[in-house]
């Protein structure tokens, strides 16, 4: 199977980096190609341009400011994402990898009956979400309704392709936690890649 592998994170010594690499390691240790896309190393420019937002609803629209990161977008059969979550979000890179990648007519289009949108990314199977929080898991989980989760799993996974394997491991109260921990949810990111079939 051929993964894309998305990293958000600007330190190179970050626990995303090493999550990355780990996962990088466990996949082509199975057999899997994996193409890592670390934005940050790669200089991607999250903004939204004037001229791509003007021709959001062009048919076709125009994606030829990003058409590398399209082509590998599409090539993909899985993605996988590694990033910390800030201020309960995405980092503002990923955030806009998703506006400017993830467009019309790449992972879906528009159907003018009805206002919906119709999934066009049914080469990606499986969708896996590897990220840190700063708060612990109750803060997230009960007080903020689990934002990040349910942004990536209701409003971008189900939408490029309904019937893709969804699932996100985390590991909370990241400014807090031991090496032990870090360790284990390390081996916790490696059982879960198993299951890329």
């Amino acid at each position: 199977m051929h993964v894309l592998l998305v990293l958000a994170h600007p330190l190179a010594e970050s626990f995303a980096h090493s999550v990355a690499g780990l996962a990088r390691e466990t996949l082509e240790g199975n057999g899997h190609t994996v193409d890592l896309l670390d934005l940050y190393a790669e200089g991607f420019d999250p903004r939204l341009t004037e001229h791509e937002r003007r021709g959001y609803f062009d048919v076709p629209y125009d994606t030829s400011e990003v058409a590398d990161l399209v082509e590998r977008l599409q090539k993909a059969e899985a993605l996988i994402f590694v990033f910390p979550q800030w201020w309960f979000n995405l980092p503002a890179v990923l955030k806009g990898f998703f506006d400017r990648v993830f467009a019309p007519g790449v992972a879906f289009r528009h159907d003018k009956a009805g206002g919906r949108i119709v999934p066009l990314l049914t080469n990606i199977r499986h969708f896996r979400v590897f990220t840190t929080t700063g708060s612990p898991w109750w803060v997230v989980k009960l007080y903020m309704g689990d934002p990040v989760r349910r942004q990536l799993r209701r409003g971008i996974a189900v939408f490029c392709n309904r019937k893709v394997d969804f699932r996100m491991l985390a590991l909370h109260d990241m400014d807090r936690t031991t090496g032990d921990k870090r360790g284990r949810h390390l081996e916790r990111v490696k059982a879960a890649l198993q299951s890329l079939r």
